[in-house]
């Protein structure tokens, strides 16, 4: 699958760890940066990580900064693109499930790697189950 991931400065470690994984796993992945720990503003790498999966060079993304919320909320402004923040698989997998999520988020500070890597798997192991959600689906990009 082709991944693209992006962080702020408080999630460098935690990019590069999952970046280096879904590798082993046999993922493309597009690291989008940053590429040091200096600080920087995570909407700017929010709204490239939604640009991105909305344009379908990425299939899915990975959105991190230390808490998930600040880069969560820059990725959702794109409105071809449906980011879930998570903190456990179960959260994952239903964001996959029934909001056809096609980024998720989690906060560095929050989610240890181990529960990270957990996260992922469940974003990328499930389906989207259409039916009765794909309308609700299609008014997340069409709000009016």
């Amino acid at each position: 699958m082709r991944i693209a991931i992006a962080s702020d400065h408080a999630a460098i470690d935690l990019k590069a760890e999952l970046r280096d994984w879904l590798i082993e796993q046999g993922h493309e992945v597009a690291d989008l940066g940053p590429d040091t720990h200096d600080s920087v503003d995570y909407p700017d790498f929010g709204y490239k990580l939604a640009g991105v999966v909305a344009d379908g060079t990425a299939e899915r993304g990975i959105a991190l900064c230390g808490s998930g919320i600040g880069i969560s909320i820059s990725v959702n402004r794109n409105p071809a693109v449906r980011c879930a923040l998570v903190s456990e698989p179960l959260s994952a997998s239903l964001s996959r499930e029934h909001n056809d999520a096609n980024v998720l988020a989690m906060g560095a500070r929050l989610t240890g790697s181990d529960m990270a890597k957990a996260c992922v798997t469940a974003f990328l192991e499930t389906e989207f189950a259409g039916g009765r959600h794909q309308r609700r689906v299609d008014k997340l990009s069409n709000p009016n």
